[in-house]
């Protein structure tokens, strides 16, 4: 049985995991509504991703016998400036979600709960993944975006992206 106190961290990053998606469907529209479709195809496949997360958050808590409640999902309010904005903006967002699941790692190693623990491992490799892939995106935004030919190039090559779901058994 799953410790209360780590439940609740559990069923509240559900919400994070779906929020995150609706941030990042929220960046895809920015980008496609002006033209980078590229960009809007690399964040949409982000939402994906992070829809998934969410799926197995509540998995995981369905498999201890524990049925979350779902939270309501704020909307995002940000308004872009410029093209970089949002790229930085899912960096930050990248580094809040890092911060709450080591958090829940905090209070499961707390509470010896090995189970989660073993659980959060994956997460813990994905949260690094994801924080290099935004940051290694700032940079190469930082080193091509002002160049139209290379924004293009750059554009060209986030269109490329593909998604593959997580196996939804862990």
């Amino acid at each position: 049985m799953l410790h209360p106190n780590v439940s609740k961290l559990l069923e509240e990053q559900i919400t994070k995991e779906f929020y995150s998606a609706y941030l990042y469907l929220d960046m895809s529209n920015y980008y496609y509504d002006n033209n980078l479709d590229g960009f809007g195809n690399w964040f949409k496949i982000q939402a994906q991703e992070e829809r998934d997360h969410a799926l197995l958050f509540m998995n995981y808590l369905q498999n201890n016998d524990v049925y979350p409640k779902m939270a309501p999902i704020g909307a995002p309010d940000k308004v872009y400036e410029n093209f970089r904005e949002p790229l930085v903006a899912a960096l930050e967002h990248e580094r809040f979600v890092t911060a709450s699941i080591n958090n829940i790692y905090a209070e499961a190693w707390k509470d010896n709960d090995f189970r989660t623990l073993e659980f959060l491992n994956w997460f813990i490799k994905e949260q690094g993944e994801e924080e290099k892939s935004a940051s290694d995106l700032v940079g190469r935004f930082d080193l091509f975006g002002s160049d139209p030919k290379s924004l293009y190039a750059l554009d060209a090559e986030m269109a490329t992206r593909t998604y593959t779901a997580p196996s939804l058994t862990l």
